[in-house]
């Protein structure tokens, strides 16, 4: 907080001070209120700025404040309740407030200084102390019931008198980073006792909501926004961002888009800011949706509307919608591609649906049946359309590189889906799209105008333009004044955006056949787990091979919700955009025929090259999300292969030097023997030859000439250093010693049993290890 302090402090600060070190909290607060109570505003004026900051923490981080972001009931019961009523719109510190306002004592606070992003805490921000307040701050300055209550009184002599209305000519706050001061000519206004009193009702009111959206909203201005839109500026902030890792300084061109680049790069919000705008979303729609009904009657247009009913009616275009709508662009454009995104989605869907904050209800017998967007919304849709369309196609985009098989991804997916397939809002979304592209001069009265920005910076009690009664021209003022009047307008039901859902609707199918081979693959593994499994052993590993996904630790729970939800979400899908249903069946055939013969996926998308597969953008992206992989296959010299977790690594070097002794030894009469054509060439060619790699696997795209390289006959004992084979062996030697067969004789037995099993095997099998069973 940056105010005017005093050049020495006051006794009555320097005890403040002192017992903020030396008194608990609650008596601490209790202290300050009976300070407010007694002292004149001449000594409070003083300490307020003090107050301030040891409420609300200092801008050099040294003083803390009292951490409303974490302060909760549950673990600091009497801290929360303490800090609650002090800061209640009628408690202390707001009858300070009023105090000090009434005699006309001022204090800065520049915009600099406004949060970019709150900082997160490991704590439920719906229950902490700061989410409480400015609950009960909204309901009280923005009631959906009655009126807003007037200010308590602090003196015997009356109320507190408000500023007057401020003139058309001074506006209320600065917008974007070109002023410097925030309130500082607002509070400036002399009070006055003759002020309507229905206009001071409303002066606070639109005061505590200027002041949350430049705190919240706080971003660049609508006049960086769109020149940010600019294809030649987003081309120079590119070639800026390629610089910075240069070595070389930038031209003297790219400085010129440095100052750009930094006003997106800087503000980065998180969860809980998202949250806290998503709680004044709901509680403006609720706010707004307590507008009166206009009477019908003649006579009763005879009388003005009360000043909070017209507040209600301008609140959101005039106040919210622009800030709101570049926030919302900035977090789709820069927010990472994980399931935090989730934040921003269901804030841009609360404001997307202002229905659901309607005071009506929906009659019991519908219930249980999607509820129709009634027509009377239309007007909300079309004066918000790139609310609906253009963030629609911002969504479309992120989803289509993210993960669906993930259960929160998918999540996202089904809950855009099912909001804009409620009956009758595609079809007011093609109406609004209708409104805009009308060609202009089809109505002459309309020729020549220009699309100018509204002034939202202004009071809500300056000086209002005309209503305007054209829907087309409504929808396209709306457009260009975000936008710009150079803006190329993308129909959200046209044929980009329609290859855009079918692209989503293909990628919802790969999904659904990756999730079904994951269930799959996970049911097999379960069902083959035995007893060996405690020794970190599995089938898969005695193959060489990895056939695992990183995917497999979701759980046969969560892939059966991803399915639910993706499932739905192309229903919704189909409906939204009328897609044909022999088209999507023939789509998800060919995504179900993505499966060869062994149930397996399909290798990633490539092209042949002289060097072998080289990956494909797509293939790329169909690894990055688990919808294709390649097996890894070890495809080098098998006794060279890294040591398993399920062998003995002394084992495994002292066995392959016995076996590399043995080659060397006996390499020629292994040859001689594996030559023979008769029955044992076979045998010996089923121990001693190592089988050629065939084809029947999917392999990397690696040379392929180490595929079929043969590397002869010769001795494996590598498998007798398996844990498993071990274990084997000494559960078979305990068991003969049961019937009295002592070691030598249980070799034996072994050995022959072995034999006969080798023999029936080289009749069956030709050419296959054993130990590779």
């Amino acid at each position: 907080m940056a105010g005017p302090y005093l050049q020495q402090p006051s006794f009555l600060l320097a005890t403040l001070k002192a017992d903020c070190v030396n008194k608990p909290f609650a008596q601490r607060c209790h202290d300050l209120e009976t300070v407010i109570e007694e002292f004149p505003a001449k000594e409070l004026h003083g300490i307020f700025p003090w107050l301030v900051e040891s409420i609300f923490g200092s801008l050099d981080g040294i003083i803390v404040g009292w951490n409303l972001r974490c302060l909760q009931g549950r673990t600091n019961p009497t801290e929360y309740s303490v800090a609650l009523d002090f800061l209640d719109p009628s408690g202390p510190m707001m009858k300070l407030v009023y105090k000090l306002q009434a005699e006309e004592y001022r204090y800065d606070f520049p915009v600099s200084y406004l949060p970019n992003s709150p900082i997160t805490h490991h704590v439920s921000p719906s229950n902490s102390a700061y989410f409480i307040l400015v609950d009960t701050y909204l309901k009280c300055f923005l009631p959906t019931e009655g009126s807003v209550l007037p200010p308590p009184s602090s003196n015997p002599g009356g109320a507190i008198p408000s500023p007057t209305p401020r003139s058309p000519a001074v506006p209320f706050t600065s917008y974007g980073m070109h002023h410097t001061s925030l309130l500082k000519r607002h509070i400036a206004h002399q009070p006055s006792v003759n002020a309507d009193p229905a206009s001071q009702e409303i002066w606070r009111s639109e005061t505590l909501l200027q002041i949350f959206v430049e705190m919240w909203l706080h971003h660049y201005s609508l006049e960086m926004y769109q020149k940010m839109q600019s294809p030649h500026v987003k081309l120079e902030v590119l070639h800026y961002r390629l610089s910075i890792s240069s070595k070389h300084h930038g031209s003297p061109a790219q400085s010129s888009y440095q100052a750009l680049h930094a006003y997106q790069e800087s503000f980065k919000p998180t969860e809980e800011h998202v949250l806290v705008v998503r709680l004044l979303v709901k509680h403006l729609h609720a706010f707004s949706n307590s507008l009166k009904p206009e009477p019908l009657s003649p006579s009763a247009h005879s009388h003005t509307a009360s000043p909070l009913e017209e507040f209600k009616r301008v609140v959101i275009p005039r106040f919210v919608q622009q800030k709101l709508y570049i926030f919302l662009q900035h977090c789709f454009g820069h927010w990472p591609l994980d399931a935090s995104f989730r934040a921003v989605l269901e804030m841009w869907l609360s404001y997307l649906q202002p229905w659901r904050y309607a005071p009506e209800k929906p009659p019991q017998t519908a219930e249980l049946l999607p509820r129709s967007v009634s027509e009377k919304w239309a007007a909300f849709i079309q004066e918000n359309l790139l609310m609906y369309t253009k963030l629609f196609v911002g969504f479309l985009n992120r989803t289509l590189r993210t993960d669906l098989v993930s259960p929160k991804n998918a999540l996202m997916v089904f809950r855009v889906a099912k909001v804009f397939a409620q009956p009758n809002l595609a079809e007011m979304i093609l109406k609004g799209e209708q409104l805009f592209l009308e060609p202009e001069l089809v109505i002459p009265h309309r020729q020549h105008r220009l699309f100018m920005t509204p002034t939202l910076g202004g009071s809500f009690f300056s000086s209002w333009p005309p209503t305007i009664t054209d829907a087309s021209f409504k929808v396209k003022s709306h457009v260009y004044s975000l936008e710009g009047q150079d803006f190329q307008y993308k129909q959200m039901f046209g044929t980009e955006v329609r290859n855009l859902v079918l692209k989503l609707a293909q990628l919802i199918c790969q999904a659904q056949q990756t999730a079904k081979s994951i269930s799959d693959h996970s049911a097999e593994t379960m069902a083959s787990h035995s007893f060996f499994s405690w020794f970190k052993f599995t089938p898969s590993e005695m193959n060489g091979s990895y056939t695992g996904n990183d995917l497999d630790e979701i759980g046969q729970d969560s892939i059966k919700k991803t399915d639910e939800y993706l499932e739905k979400a192309l229903e919704y899908l189909c409906q939204i955009f009328k897609l044909n249903e022999a088209q999507l069946t023939q789509m998800m055939m060919k995504c179900g025929t993505a499966q060869d013969e062994n149930g397996k996926k399909q290798l990633p998308d490539c092209i042949e090259s002289e060097n072998g597969l080289i990956l494909t953008p797509l293939g790329r992206y169909q690894m990055i999300n688990g919808l294709r992989r390649f097996d890894v296959q070890y495809q080098g010299d098998t006794e060279l292969q890294p040591i398993r977790s399920y062998e003995n690594a002394t084992l495994v070097r002292l066995l392959y030097r016995l076996s590399s002794a043995l080659n060397e030894r006996f390499a020629e009469q292994m040859n001689v023997l594996c030559s023979r054509e008769d029955f044992i060439g076979r045998f010996c060619c089923y121990h001693l030859k190592n089988p050629r790699f065939v084809h029947k696997i999917r392999y990397s795209p690696v040379l392929k000439d180490r595929r079929n390289q043969n590397w002869g006959p010769r001795i494996s004992l590598r498998f007798l250093a398996s844990y498993r084979t071990l274990f084997s062996l000494l559960m078979l030697y305990f068991i003969a010693s049961w019937f009295y067969i002592g070691p030598v004789g249980c070799t034996f037995i072994i050995l022959f049993s072995y034999f006969l099993y080798a023999v029936i095997m080289t009749f069956f099998f030709e050419g296959r290890k054993p130990h590779e069973h």
